[in-house]
C-alpha cells in the first residue's frame, strides 16, 4: 500500500481538462519567455502554475498521486505548454518522463519521494555516466559528473545514470535516486536554444545510495522493474525507451505551430526588399506557408503515431517489436527535423526586422536547433539505425 493512501488525492481529472489547463496557461508563459531565457532556467512562479495545475503528473502513476494518462495526452498537453515557452515545455515534457520512470523503482524508493508530496519534482540524467560501485551489501557508492539536468534547480530529487562496478567489472547500467540537497550544481548553463530549461550539471563523489533506490536501465527496456508490478493500469507497461525519447520531442509541435501563426503579424504590410511586391500577397509566400503548414503537419503524423502505437500495445500488454522501437526513435527525430526547417525557412523569410532578439520565430528557431542536438534526437543517427533494422540487420545499440 502506497504511503498515499491517506492523502486520497483526486485522480479524476480527463484528459480534455488538462489540456485545458496547459492552454489557459499559455498567455502566461508567452509573457515571462523572455525572462525565462534571460533567468536561465524556470522562474519559481511558472513551477508554481505547472504544480498548481497538475501539469507535471500527467504520466505519473495513480499510485503515487497522478493522472496516468496515455502518451497521446502527454503530447497534446507538452504541446500546448510549447505554444506559450520552448522551455517549459521542454522540463515539463522530461519531468513527466521522469515521473513515469520513477513508478518502476521500487516501492520504497516511490514513497520516499511521491509517498511524502505527490507534487515533488525529480530531474534526472539518465544515461550511464557515472560510476556507482556495488558495496557487500547491496548499496552503492556514487560518483560522476553529469550534464544537461533540466529543470534540476527546481527538483527536491534526482536520478542519475551510472555503470554499476562490481570488483573491477561492469555489470550493469541504471540510474539512482539521490536527493537534490545531496548533490553539487554547476551554474553553468550559457547557450543560445533551451536556454530557460537550467540543464545545469551535477556532481558527486564517493556518495551512499541504498539499494532499493536502484533501477537496471536493461532490465526496464527489457520490462522488468521492481516497481511494475506495485500498478494497477497499463500505462505503466509502455515501452520504456519510447516513453524517454517521445517525451523530449513534444514540445516541438507547439512551438512551430505558434511560430507560423505569428508570421503574418511579422511581416505586416512589408514590401520585399528591392522589388515593388508585398510580400504577404506575393505567390512565394504563399508556397512559403503552405509548405511550413505541411512540414509541422507531417510532425504531428510522426509523434501520434508513435504515441497511439505505444499506447496500443501497453493496452494490450504487447510488447514493441525492434523495428518498432527503432522507428519511435526515428519519428521523434523526424517531427524534430521537420519544424526545425518549417521554422528555419519562416525565419528567413522575416528579413533583416527578424533578427531581433524579440523575434518569436527566432526564438522558436532556436529552441528547435537546441532540441536537434540532443543524442536521441539526432536525425542521421536515428536514420541509420533505422534503416539499417530495415535491411534486416541487427541493431548496432544495446538500447534496442
Amino acid at each position: 500500500m502506497s504511503a498515499l493512501d491517506a492523502q486520497a488525492p483526486d485522480t479524476s481529472v480527463t484528459a480534455e481538462e488538462l489540456v485545458e489547463r496547459a492552454r489557459a496557461l499559455v498567455p502566461v508563459l508567452d509573457s515571462r519567455a523572455a525572462a525565462t531565457n534571460t533567468n536561465r532556467r524556470l522562474l519559481p512562479e511558472t513551477v508554481a502554475d505547472l504544480r498548481e495545475q497538475g501539469l507535471l503528473k500527467v504520466l505519473q502513476a495513480k499510485r503515487n498521486g497522478g493522472f496516468e494518462m496515455p502518451m497521446r495526452t502527454h503530447l497534446d498537453v507538452i504541446s500546448t505548454l510549447a505554444e506559450g515557452c520552448g522551455s517549459t515545455a521542454w522540463v515539463a515534457g522530461v519531468t513527466h518522463a521522469h515521473s513515469w520512470m520513477l513508478s518502476h523503482f521500487a516501492a520504497q524508493a516511490q514513497d520516499e519521494t511521491y509517498g511524502k508530496d505527490p507534487d515533488t519534482l525529480i530531474s534526472a540524467v539518465i544515461a550511464p555516466r557515472g560510476t556507482a560501485e556495488r558495496q557487500v551489501d547491496g548499496s552503492y557508492r556514487l560518483s560522476g559528473f553529469w550534464p544537461f539536468a533540466s529543470g534540476s534547480e527546481h527538483a527536491q530529487w534526482l536520478f542519475i545514470g551510472a555503470e554499476v562496478v562490481d570488483n573491477g567489472a561492469v555489470v550493469d547500467a541504471g540510474d539512482l535516486l539521490i536527493p537534490s540537497d545531496e548533490l553539487t550544481f554547476k551554474d553553468d548553463w550559457h547557450v543560445s536554444g533551451l536556454s530557460g530549461t537550467g540543464s545545469c550539471s551535477v556532481t558527486v563523489q564517493d556518495h551512499p545510495i541504498p539499494a532499493h533506490r536502484f533501477l537496471s536501465l536493461p532490465a526496464l527496456i527489457a520490462g522488468h522493474s521492481p516497481g511494475r508490478e506495485l500498478h494497477d493500469g497499463w500505462q505503466p507497461g509502455l515501452a520504456a525507451f519510447g516513453v524517454l525519447i517521445l517525451a523530449l520531442a513534444g514540445g516541438a509541435l507547439g512551438m512551430s505551430r505558434a511560430a507560423l501563426r505569428s508570421f503574418p503579424d511579422l511581416i505586416g504590410t512589408k514590401v520585399i526588399a528591392y522589388t515593388e511586391h508585398v510580400q504577404r500577397e506575393f505567390p512565394t509566400t504563399h508556397v512559403l506557408m503552405a509548405e511550413a503548414a505541411a512540414k509541422i503537419d507531417q510532425a504531428h503524423f510522426h509523434l501520434y503515431r508513435s504515441a497511439d502505437l505505444m499506447d496500443e500495445a501497453a493496452r494490450s500488454n504487447t510488447p514493441l517489436s525492434v523495428v518498432e522501437r527503432v522507428r519511435v526513435r526515428a519519428d521523434s527525430a523526424e517531427a524534430v527535423s521537420l519544424c526545425g526547417d518549417a521554422i528555419a525557412a519562416l525565419f528567413r523569410a522575416t528579413g533583416g526586422s527578424g533578427l531581433r532578439a524579440s523575434n518569436p520565430i527566432g526564438m522558436a528557431l532556436a529552441n528547435l536547433q537546441a532540441m536537434s542536438m540532443h543524442g536521441g534526437l539526432a536525425l542521421e543517427t536515428a536514420r541509420a539505425l533505422y534503416g539499417r533494422i530495415l535491411l534486416g540487420l541487427e541493431p548496432d545499440t544495446p538500447s534496442f
